[in-house]
């Protein structure tokens, strides 16, 4: 069994696979200042809710985008995977060649998103990811991850629009019922809602303009499967793409 660790800004994502399946898969807050051993008790925990331990996982693969953890999940590898953990970065074997400007600056969490989604479409794709920021990345019929567009994510809209404005409140991010919102949380609901959804169809529309109609948009993320019903240039959402990712390029540096 393979264990895959999406550490994101605010979440970490991990995910047990069986083969090509995923056995289940939690989310948890990440700390920057956590340690390793912290770590490893988390994933004791974690896996202890299946019956499952350490000991039973064959390996172990990790994409951050918090280098402080990048170290400390190389000290949980050593100490407790005897080494057997992948994470993400130079050397690694991806299959996706990088055509930005500077392909040392590409976050982990795109990489393994091109990975996932090129492996699923086999053609030019996006990926809509729903993170800290909302990520664009966009990847060419050969397989190459061109470059991104990033905009600021929902929940740093909410937290920014509460701070700056000292009569709204900060909001739960739930559906709105109506459009027009008949109080201050619900207006505030349906900006959210259908501000990024209408953000989504007006990037990924343009992109199609610019790369043709036949390229697909899969939504991903924490909050993609709240907001990608809202829009309309969404093809496909998939909560798993990242911990997907992970597990092909575990099978591409296996050996």
């Amino acid at each position: 069994m393979l264990l895959a660790i999406d550490v994101g800004n605010m979440q970490t994502h991990v995910g047990m696979f069986r083969d090509d399946a995923v056995l289940d898969h939690w989310r948890f807050a990440t700390r920057s200042k956590a340690t390793g051993d912290e770590l490893a008790t988390t994933l004791v925990a974690l896996l202890a809710r299946r019956g499952k331990t350490l000991q039973d996982m064959d390996g172990a693969i990790v994409s951050s985008v918090v280098p402080t953890l990048e170290y400390e999940y190389q000290q949980v590898s050593e100490r407790y995977f005897a080494g057997a953990m992948i994470v993400v970065g130079p050397g690694v074997r991806t299959g996706v060649p990088i055509r930005t400007e500077n392909p040392h600056e590409v976050g982990a969490d795109r990489l393994v998103n091109a990975v996932a989604a090129y492996d699923r479409v086999g053609a030019a794709c996006v990926v809509v990811d729903f993170s800290t920021t909302v990520n664009y990345d966009v990847v060419s019929d050969e397989g190459e991850l061109l470059g991104a567009i990033f905009t600021p994510g929902v929940e740093i809209s909410i937290a920014a629009l509460a701070e700056r404005a000292a009569a709204l409140p900060t909001v739960d991010i739930e559906p709105p019922r109506e459009l027009i919102g008949r109080s201050t949380i619900s207006a505030i609901q349906s900006g959210i809602f259908y501000g990024f959804a209408g953000q989504v169809d007006g990037i990924v529309g343009r992109l199609r303009e610019e790369m043709g109609d036949d390229i697909r948009a899969i939504a991903t993320g924490g909050l993609a499967s709240s907001i990608a019903p809202f829009c309309e240039q969404i093809d496909d959402t998939d909560d798993l793409l990242t911990l997907t990712g992970l597990r092909l390029i575990w099978e591409r540096n296996r050996g």
